[in-house]
Protein backbone atom coordinates (compact mmCIF):
# COMPACT_ATOMS: atom_id res chain seq x y z
CA UNK A 1 0.00 0.00 0.00
CA UNK A 2 1.04 3.84 -1.16
CA UNK A 3 2.53 5.73 1.84
CA UNK A 4 -1.43 8.15 0.19
CA UNK A 5 -3.28 5.33 0.28
CA UNK A 6 -2.58 4.31 3.12
CA UNK A 7 -3.27 7.85 4.95
CA UNK A 8 -6.53 7.49 3.37
CA UNK A 9 -7.42 4.13 4.74
CA UNK A 10 -6.32 5.64 8.11
CA UNK A 11 -8.62 8.36 7.86
CA UNK A 12 -11.86 5.88 6.57
CA UNK A 13 -10.89 3.94 9.55
CA UNK A 14 -10.31 6.51 12.40
CA UNK A 15 -6.98 5.29 12.88
CA UNK A 16 -6.53 9.35 12.12
CA UNK A 17 -9.24 11.74 13.24
CA UNK A 18 -9.93 14.62 11.43
CA UNK A 19 -10.72 17.47 14.07
CA UNK A 20 -12.12 20.99 12.54
CA UNK A 21 -10.74 23.89 14.89
CA UNK A 22 -12.89 26.64 12.51
CA UNK A 23 -15.18 28.71 14.27
CA UNK A 24 -18.68 28.95 12.11
CA UNK A 25 -18.58 31.80 9.78
CA UNK A 26 -21.60 33.91 9.96
CA UNK A 27 -23.05 37.84 10.36
CA UNK A 28 -22.90 37.41 14.52
CA UNK A 29 -19.46 36.14 14.02
CA UNK A 30 -16.91 38.89 16.36
CA UNK A 31 -14.51 41.09 14.63
CA UNK A 32 -12.28 43.40 16.21
CA UNK A 33 -13.61 47.05 16.24
CA UNK A 34 -10.37 49.45 16.02
CA UNK A 35 -11.30 53.31 17.78
CA UNK A 36 -11.14 56.37 15.17
CA UNK A 37 -9.45 57.36 12.73
CA UNK A 38 -8.62 53.86 11.96
CA UNK A 39 -10.65 51.84 9.51
CA UNK A 40 -12.76 48.53 10.14
CA UNK A 41 -13.56 45.95 8.31
CA UNK A 42 -17.26 44.46 7.38
CA UNK A 43 -19.24 42.03 9.58
CA UNK A 44 -19.70 38.83 7.61
CA UNK A 45 -22.72 38.86 4.81
CA UNK A 46 -24.58 36.53 2.60
CA UNK A 47 -26.49 38.35 0.00
CA UNK A 48 -29.11 36.25 -2.24
CA UNK A 49 -28.47 35.86 -5.53
CA UNK A 50 -31.39 33.04 -6.36
CA UNK A 51 -32.78 30.78 -4.23
CA UNK A 52 -34.68 28.61 -6.86
CA UNK A 53 -36.70 31.39 -8.14
CA UNK A 54 -37.31 33.33 -10.55
CA UNK A 55 -33.75 34.53 -10.61
CA UNK A 56 -32.41 30.82 -11.20
CA UNK A 57 -34.80 28.15 -10.89
CA UNK A 58 -32.79 25.41 -10.23
CA UNK A 59 -29.72 26.97 -8.14
CA UNK A 60 -29.12 28.55 -4.98
CA UNK A 61 -26.30 31.11 -4.47
CA UNK A 62 -24.95 33.74 -2.66
CA UNK A 63 -22.74 37.08 -3.08
CA UNK A 64 -20.60 36.70 -0.22
CA UNK A 65 -19.20 40.07 2.10
CA UNK A 66 -16.21 39.78 4.03
CA UNK A 67 -12.97 41.36 5.48
CA UNK A 68 -9.71 39.35 5.13
CA UNK A 69 -9.42 38.93 8.80
CA UNK A 70 -12.99 37.70 9.90
CA UNK A 71 -13.78 34.55 11.70
CA UNK A 72 -11.12 31.92 11.99
CA UNK A 73 -8.55 33.56 9.29
CA UNK A 74 -5.19 33.32 8.43
CA UNK A 75 -2.47 36.74 8.81
CA UNK A 76 0.19 36.78 5.81
CA UNK A 77 3.07 38.92 6.26
CA UNK A 78 2.12 41.37 4.18
CA UNK A 79 -0.36 41.99 7.05
CA UNK A 80 2.04 44.28 8.85
CA UNK A 81 4.16 46.86 8.21
CA UNK A 82 7.22 44.93 9.25
CA UNK A 83 6.12 42.31 6.77
CA UNK A 84 5.11 44.85 3.88
CA UNK A 85 8.06 42.92 1.62
CA UNK A 86 7.31 39.73 2.15
CA UNK A 87 4.73 37.69 0.95
CA UNK A 88 0.67 38.29 0.59
CA UNK A 89 -1.47 35.53 0.97
CA UNK A 90 -1.44 34.10 -2.11
CA UNK A 91 2.22 33.94 -2.20
CA UNK A 92 2.82 31.47 0.58
CA UNK A 93 4.28 28.42 -0.16
CA UNK A 94 1.87 25.94 -0.30
CA UNK A 95 3.78 23.55 1.35
CA UNK A 96 3.90 25.23 4.49
CA UNK A 97 0.13 25.14 4.70
CA UNK A 98 0.69 21.01 6.35
CA UNK A 99 2.70 21.09 9.31
CA UNK A 100 3.06 19.86 12.64
CA UNK A 101 2.18 21.23 15.99
CA UNK A 102 1.88 22.02 19.44
CA UNK A 103 -0.70 22.66 21.75
CA UNK A 104 0.40 25.41 25.42
CA UNK A 105 -2.57 25.29 27.42
CA UNK A 106 -2.57 27.81 29.82
CA UNK A 107 -6.49 27.64 30.30
CA UNK A 108 -6.26 27.92 34.17
CA UNK A 109 -3.90 31.13 33.86
CA UNK A 110 -6.33 32.88 31.24
CA UNK A 111 -9.21 32.06 33.35
CA UNK A 112 -8.10 33.26 36.48
CA UNK A 113 -6.82 36.45 34.54
CA UNK A 114 -8.35 37.85 31.24
CA UNK A 115 -5.24 39.64 30.80
CA UNK A 116 -2.60 36.83 31.03
CA UNK A 117 0.34 36.80 28.73
CA UNK A 118 2.30 34.14 27.86
CA UNK A 119 6.07 34.48 28.57
CA UNK A 120 9.34 33.48 27.81
CA UNK A 121 9.77 31.66 31.18
CA UNK A 122 6.64 29.32 30.23
CA UNK A 123 7.89 28.17 27.16
CA UNK A 124 10.73 27.29 28.39
CA UNK A 125 9.22 25.41 31.17
CA UNK A 126 6.60 23.68 28.20
CA UNK A 127 9.14 22.73 26.26
CA UNK A 128 11.44 21.10 29.29
CA UNK A 129 8.58 19.18 30.07
CA UNK A 130 7.73 18.42 26.12
CA UNK A 131 10.42 18.97 24.11
CA UNK A 132 11.53 21.60 21.59
CA UNK A 133 8.98 23.21 19.69
CA UNK A 134 8.68 22.28 16.01
CA UNK A 135 11.03 23.21 13.15
CA UNK A 136 8.42 24.73 10.41
CA UNK A 137 5.64 23.96 12.84
CA UNK A 138 2.29 25.76 14.72
CA UNK A 139 2.50 26.85 18.08
CA UNK A 140 -1.27 26.93 19.09
CA UNK A 141 -1.68 28.68 22.17
CA UNK A 142 -5.20 27.58 24.76
CA UNK A 143 -6.28 29.74 26.69
CA UNK A 144 -9.84 28.24 26.90
CA UNK A 145 -11.40 31.71 25.16
CA UNK A 146 -13.24 29.81 22.59
CA UNK A 147 -15.82 28.83 25.08
CA UNK A 148 -16.82 32.71 24.89
CA UNK A 149 -17.16 32.67 21.49
CA UNK A 150 -21.26 31.94 20.34
CA UNK A 151 -21.49 35.21 22.42
CA UNK A 152 -19.63 38.46 20.85
CA UNK A 153 -19.75 40.59 24.39
CA UNK A 154 -18.59 38.02 25.98
CA UNK A 155 -15.57 36.86 23.30
CA UNK A 156 -14.52 40.84 23.07
CA UNK A 157 -14.98 41.37 26.62
CA UNK A 158 -14.19 45.19 26.10
CA UNK A 159 -10.92 44.62 25.11
CA UNK A 160 -9.26 42.43 27.53
CA UNK A 161 -8.44 38.68 26.39
CA UNK A 162 -5.19 36.72 27.25
CA UNK A 163 -2.02 36.85 24.57
CA UNK A 164 1.87 36.84 24.83
CA UNK A 165 4.37 39.27 25.89
CA UNK A 166 6.47 41.54 23.93
CA UNK A 167 9.58 39.58 24.93
CA UNK A 168 7.73 36.43 24.14
CA UNK A 169 6.38 37.42 21.29
CA UNK A 170 10.14 38.42 19.95
CA UNK A 171 11.90 35.09 21.04
CA UNK A 172 9.24 33.07 19.77
CA UNK A 173 9.23 34.71 16.32
CA UNK A 174 12.98 35.47 16.18
CA UNK A 175 15.19 32.68 18.10
CA UNK A 176 12.59 29.66 17.26
CA UNK A 177 12.14 27.56 13.53
CA UNK A 178 8.10 27.58 14.31
CA UNK A 179 6.20 28.89 11.17
CA UNK A 180 3.36 30.41 12.93
CA UNK A 181 1.06 31.27 16.28
CA UNK A 182 -2.60 30.14 16.66
CA UNK A 183 -4.63 31.34 19.17
CA UNK A 184 -8.38 31.12 20.05
CA UNK A 185 -8.63 35.22 20.38
CA UNK A 186 -10.03 37.89 17.82
CA UNK A 187 -6.28 38.22 16.91
CA UNK A 188 -2.97 37.02 17.96
CA UNK A 189 -1.78 39.90 19.89
CA UNK A 190 -3.20 40.14 23.44
CA UNK A 191 -6.32 42.39 24.21
CA UNK A 192 -3.93 45.37 25.65
CA UNK A 193 -1.27 44.68 23.36
CA UNK A 194 -2.16 48.39 21.29
CA UNK A 195 -0.59 49.95 24.85
CA UNK A 196 2.24 47.66 24.33
CA UNK A 197 6.28 49.07 22.84
CA UNK A 198 6.03 47.83 20.08
CA UNK A 199 2.36 47.73 19.78
CA UNK A 200 0.59 44.49 19.03
CA UNK A 201 3.82 42.61 18.83
CA UNK A 202 2.51 39.40 17.64
CA UNK A 203 2.08 41.03 14.64
CA UNK A 204 5.03 42.80 14.61
CA UNK A 205 7.66 40.14 15.05
CA UNK A 206 5.85 37.35 13.81
CA UNK A 207 4.81 38.83 10.43
CA UNK A 208 7.80 40.41 10.46
CA UNK A 209 9.88 37.21 10.63
CA UNK A 210 7.94 35.71 7.32
CA UNK A 211 6.05 33.94 10.38
CA UNK A 212 1.71 33.44 10.30
CA UNK A 213 -0.97 33.69 11.96
CA UNK A 214 -3.79 32.39 12.92
CA UNK A 215 -6.56 33.43 14.65
CA UNK A 216 -10.27 32.24 16.50
CA UNK A 217 -9.47 28.57 16.62
CA UNK A 218 -11.61 26.11 18.68
CA UNK A 219 -11.08 22.46 19.81
CA UNK A 220 -7.88 23.17 20.80
CA UNK A 221 -8.98 20.67 23.71
CA UNK A 222 -9.06 18.15 21.75
CA UNK A 223 -5.76 17.64 20.58
CA UNK A 224 -2.42 16.38 21.84
CA UNK A 225 0.03 18.69 23.26
CA UNK A 226 2.24 17.39 20.54
CA UNK A 227 1.90 14.93 17.31
CA UNK A 228 -1.17 16.82 15.53
CA UNK A 229 -0.98 18.16 12.14
CA UNK A 230 -2.34 21.05 10.81
CA UNK A 231 -3.69 21.77 7.35
CA UNK A 232 -4.59 25.66 7.14
CA UNK A 233 -4.89 26.70 3.39
CA UNK A 234 -6.42 30.08 2.74
CA UNK A 235 -8.10 31.42 -0.43
CA UNK A 236 -5.10 32.64 -2.36
CA UNK A 237 -5.80 36.25 -2.66
CA UNK A 238 -4.15 37.77 -5.51
CA UNK A 239 -2.21 41.00 -3.26
CA UNK A 240 -4.42 39.72 -0.17
CA UNK A 241 -3.26 40.83 3.54
CA UNK A 242 -4.93 37.45 4.75
CA UNK A 243 -8.16 35.19 4.51
CA UNK A 244 -10.71 33.10 6.16
CA UNK A 245 -9.40 30.03 6.40
CA UNK A 246 -10.56 26.59 7.33
CA UNK A 247 -7.99 24.94 9.45
CA UNK A 248 -7.88 20.83 10.04
CA UNK A 249 -6.10 19.09 12.32
CA UNK A 250 -5.26 15.61 11.73
CA UNK A 251 -4.51 13.39 14.75
CA UNK A 252 -3.32 9.83 15.62
CA UNK A 253 -5.80 7.74 17.74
Amino acid sequence: MSVLQSFVTSIRSGAIEVIDLTAPLSSETPILQLPEPFGNTIPFSLEEISHYDDRGPAWYWNDIHTGEHTGTHFDAPVHWVTGREGHDVAQVPVSRLLAPAVVLDFTAEAGKDPDFLLRIEHVREWERVNGALPEGGWLLYRTGWDRRSDNAADFLNQGSWPGISIECADYLASQTAILGLGVETVGTDAGAAHSFDPPFPCHSFFLGNDKYGLTQLRNLERLPVTGAVIVAPPLPIVGGSGSPVRVLALVER
